[in-house]
């Protein structure tokens, strides 16, 4: 053996202890850290794999016995996340008895000394798995204490493989798993169903056996077209419906009921929620991807038993305009603790002052959000033989006209846009605001509201003279330093004013580009 291929034996020897050291070290470091640190870690992953961890060491694996938070999943592939690896479904199911054998192993070996958290588990709707999960987790509950326990109930077939047989199927399983397992129902707090054409009297029999349900998510869900769902409840504070074709959804009496989304209703002659009785509703958010025969919704009628809306948020998708600006005379009465509004989606190149509705009618409110995108990623969404073809209407600005144009807000403080161009439907908006807002502390004017959230602007209501802008266009690196002008300023009642500690209104008559790339460029 030459000396050089002796010298090179060595250097891999060198290598392969130093690699086993650096082992060793790491696995000595993780024997050093204390049970609670390694159960807050272990808490924070998905519980399969938290085992898959756990499995090589016997202190890790005693560890699992004293967990109080789970989250077990039919999802957690190893590598699903990879969106290079195509899956073969066999092994969701796979994953999907694993599931279930794990839940029924770790909820009947764990100590009952330590309350259970949270208990989130979601899995495919089969008898088998499903069964052994709902027996496993009622004889929990039975003797142990159990916080907030989650079924997140997915289906053999998703909702576009399905056809109305299916999803009718989908309904009996699940009623025939309520059936076997009542004592696990009773003691849920959340509840996720998806893909299931129930009948009539199915979801009040839900609601009946989910004694203590906080949360109800409903996807792809309903019992018919031009079905009617009518709910009541004692204890539930969350509704989540999505994609539904119910012709209205009856929130009858629902006492605890604070947060209500509804996402794509179906095109109906009536309006798609009933408030009935819901004292404590406070959140409210709807999305539409509106077409000509989306009815338009009227504010008033819609949250006419509701004054206590405090956040509202509407998403147009980039579609039509599916709200009417009313009156304040109207509006007032039910809009009038309403503190943070955001118009999400909102068709660019439309102008932006109908909004200005809510302003009005909206003594309280305090933050403003509005995001302006079209579908620029969505080829078939641009085509114009398309979008008449399946009902789609074309850009219009929606018709208003101010009901008091001297009227005056004086809570409004944040002025938020995503989307923004520097170009006069912008600047007539921030102007129309600010000469209205006359408490204004922040304006923030984004150009995409994922990507660019660093711009911000702050202005001082009783200063006079400009504003500085900072704009940051990440995209091409470009910074903009914009002056917004306060041409006049006065008082309330008439005048000048010099007294900064008076009040006063400022008035924006245009927008300079003072830096960057487009130095020297006005937009009045």
């Amino acid at each position: 053996m030459t000396k050089k291929r002796r010298r090179r034996r060595r250097n891999v020897n060198a290598a392969q202890k130093a690699t086993r050291n650096n082992d060793e070290e790491d696995g000595d470091r993780l024997s050093k850290l204390l049970d609670d640190l390694l159960l807050n870690i272990l808490e924070r992953a998905d519980t399969l794999d938290a085992v898959r961890a756990c499995v090589l060491s016997r202190r890790m694996m005693k560890l699992i016995t004293m967990l109080s938070r789970f989250f077990l999943s039919c999802s957690s592939v190893p590598g699903h996340q990879d969106s290079a690896r195509i899956f073969d479904p066999t092994e969701f199911f796979r994953i999907n008895s694993a599931v279930a054998h794990v839940t029924d192993n770790i909820l009947s070996t764990r100590s009952p000394e330590i309350t259970i958290s949270k208990l989130q588990i979601r899995f495919i709707l089969t008898q088998r798995d499903s069964y052994t999960i709902g027996e496993s987790v009622a004889h929990a509950m039975a003797t142990q204490k159990v916080g907030a326990a989650e079924f997140q109930i997915l289906t053999e077939k998703a909702y576009l493989e399905s056809t109305p047989a299916d999803l009718l199927d989908h309904a009996k399983k699940f009623n025939g798993f309520l059936s076997a397992c009542p004592d696990a129902f009773a003691g849920l707090r959340r509840l996720w169903l998806r893909n299931m054409r129930v009948a009539g009297p199915d979801i009040p029999n839900i609601l009946s056996a989910c004694k203590l349900l906080e949360s109800l998510h409903l996807t792809h869900c309903d019992s018919g077209k031009n079905s009617v769902l009518r709910l009541e409840h004692a204890q539930l504070t969350e509704l989540e419906v999505k994609v539904g074709k119910f012709e209205t959804v009856e929130l009858a009496c629902l006492p605890k009921l604070q947060r209500v989304s509804y996402n794509n209703w179906f095109n109906s002659h009536k309006d798609p929620l009933y408030l009935g009785f819901v004292p404590q509703l406070s959140k409210l958010w709807l999305a539409k991807t509106g077409r000509r025969s989306t009815r338009t919704l009227k504010l008033s009628q819609l949250l006419g038993n509701v004054p206590s809306i405090s956040d509202l948020h509407m998403d147009f998708q980039s579609e039509k305009i599916w709200v009417l600006p009313e009156s304040p005379k109207l509006l007032k009465p039910v809009l009038s603790k309403l503190q943070h509004v955001n118009l999400d989606n909102l068709p660019e190149g439309c102008d932006l002052a109908w909004t200005m509705f809510i302003l009005e009618a909206a003594p309280s409110l305090k933050e403003l959000c509005i995001t302006v995108w079209d579908h620029w990623c969505n080829m078939a969404m641009r085509d114009k033989e398309f979008r008449e073809r399946n009902g789609y209407c074309e850009k219009v600005d929606v018709e208003w006209k101010p009901h008091a144009p001297d009227f005056k807000h004086k809570n409004l403080v944040k002025l938020t846009i995503y989307g923004f161009q520097a170009d006069g439907i912008f600047v007539r908006f921030i102007r129309c605001v600010m000469e209205h807002a006359v408490n204004m502390a922040e304006i923030s004017l984004h150009d995409r509201k994922d990507k660019f959230i660093d711009t911000w602007l702050r202005l001082e209501n009783h200063e006079c003279g400009q504003i500085q802008v900072n704009l940051h266009h990440l995209g091409n690196h470009r910074f903009y330093v914009v002056k917004l002008f306060r041409m006049t300023t006065r008082r309330q009642g008439g005048g000048c004013c010099d007294d900064p500690k008076e009040k006063c209104f400022a008035t924006l008559t245009g927008v300079e580009v003072v830096g960057g790339d487009h130095a020297g460029k006005g937009i009045t």
